[in-house]
């Protein structure tokens, strides 16, 4: 009787192999996902660094995201 009640808790209870396995996968899973949002974090950590330090990058910024010139500069187009 011993026995049968191991085998059961081994194959389909709690702690079964089944749920062992679905248990790392699903860690493996978040490790993933947690290793892919610690890069984007230090990505974007860097650029905020980088953002206090110097005005180049708010220059560079403000030049190519909201289209903004220098005094006495000119501004060409050119189309393709």
């Amino acid at each position: 009787m011993l026995i049968a009640h191991f085998q059961f808790r081994l194959w389909l209870g709690d702690a079964s192999l089944a749920q062992i396995r679905e248990s790392r996968h699903r860690l493996e899973g978040l490790t993933k996902d947690a290793q892919e949002k610690k890069e984007r974090n230090d990505s974007l950590y860097a650029e905020v660094i980088d953002l206090r330090k110097g005005l180049e990058t708010i220059e560079e910024r403000a030049r190519y995201e909201l289209g903004m010139i220098k005094d006495n500069e000119t501004f060409f187009q050119v189309l393709q």
